[in-house]
C-alpha cells in the first residue's frame, strides 16, 4: 500500500485536530493536506490509519479529554458518528430484509459533548438523516470523483457558504433491479451487484493508503475535509482580521 509521502511529517504552528470514529483516515487525510495535524479515535483497531490515534470508544475518550482539560490542546473536532440506524439505505431496500433498527444513533450524544468542548466542530452524516442538521452538502462530483457520495455536515460554532451542486454526468455503475446500469461513477458500497474492485474504490476516491474493502466503503474522500478544512481555516482568518 502507498503512504502518501507527506502524511507522517510534522510541521511547526499547524492547528491540531481531533478526528473521532476516525475509521482508517480518510477525513483526517484531507484535513491534514489542509494543513493541520491530526489525532484520530476510533473503537476498531485501525493499522491503516496514517496518523497516531487512540483506540477505544470515541465518545468516552472525548468525555475524559474534556475532564482533563486535554482537548485544549486542539482547535477543531470532526466526527463521523456511525450512521447504520437510520441512513437511508438501511431504513430502506434494507429494511425489507430485517435491517436497521438495531444500532445505537451516536448522533445526539456526539453533539452534545462537541458542544461541551467550546471548539468549533463538523459532524459527518449520509443523506436520509433526520438527526443532523445540513449546514453544509458535499458530492464527489463537485471534485471531479469517480464516486457521487453526498455527505451532508452539520457545522458547530463557525459557518461557511455552501459550494454549487455540479449536476451528475451519468448513473452510478450497478445492477439496479434485475438490470445493469453502466455510468461514470461507482458504488461505493457493499460487495455485489456490480459493486467495483478495492482498485477501482481507491481510485474512485483518492484513497490509497488502505485496500481493506470494509474501510474503503465506510470513507468519505479526503478532498471533501480537504475542502471542509481550509473553509475553516478561512473562516478563522476573516474573523481574525474583522
Amino acid at each position: 500500500m502507498t503512504q502518501p509521502t507527506d502524511i507522517r511529517r510534522v510541521r511547526a504552528r499547524r492547528p491540531r485536530l481531533l478526528d473521532l470514529f476516525s475509521c482508517a483516515g480518510a477525513a483526517a487525510v484531507g484535513y491534514h493536506r489542509a494543513s493541520f495535524d491530526v489525532d484520530g479515535c476510533d473503537i476498531a483497531h485501525r493499522p491503516n490509519y496514517p496518523f497516531d490515534y487512540h483506540h477505544g470508544d470515541a465518545l468516552a475518550y472525548l468525555a475524559a479529554l474534556i475532564a482533563s482539560g486535554e482537548i485544549k490542546r486542539y482547535a477543531f473536532v470532526h466526527a463521523s458518528p456511525p450512521c447504520q440506524d437510520k441512513c437511508t439505505l438501511t431504513v430502506g431496500t434494507n429494511a425489507s430484509q430485517g435491517w436497521g433498527g438495531t444500532h445505537v444513533d451516536l448522533v445526539a450524544p456526539t453533539r452534545e459533548l462537541l458542544a461541551a468542548t467550546g471548539l468549533p466542530y463538523v459532524i459527518e452524516q449520509p443523506n436520509g438523516r433526520a438527526e443532523i442538521r445540513k449546514d453544509l452538502s458535499l458530492c464527489g462530483e463537485m471534485f471531479g470523483l469517480g464516486v457521487i457520495r453526498h455527505r451532508n455536515f452539520e457545522l458547530g460554532g463557525w459557518t461557511t457558504t455552501q459550494p454549487a451542486h455540479v449536476p451528475h454526468r451519468g448513473r452510478v455503475r450497478g445492477w439496479r433491479h434485475g438490470r445493469f446500469y453502466d455510468g461514470p461513477y461507482v458504488a461505493a458500497y457493499g460487495n455485489g451487484g456490480g459493486k467495483p474492485t478495492v482498485s477501482e474504490l481507491q481510485t474512485a476516491m483518492g484513497i490509497t493508503w488502505t485496500d481493506v474493502r470494509e474501510e474503503l466503503t465506510e470513507a468519505i474522500p479526503p478532498a471533501y475535509t480537504e475542502w471542509i478544512g481550509r473553509a475553516f481555516l478561512a473562516h478563522i482568518a476573516l474573523e481574525a482580521a474583522a
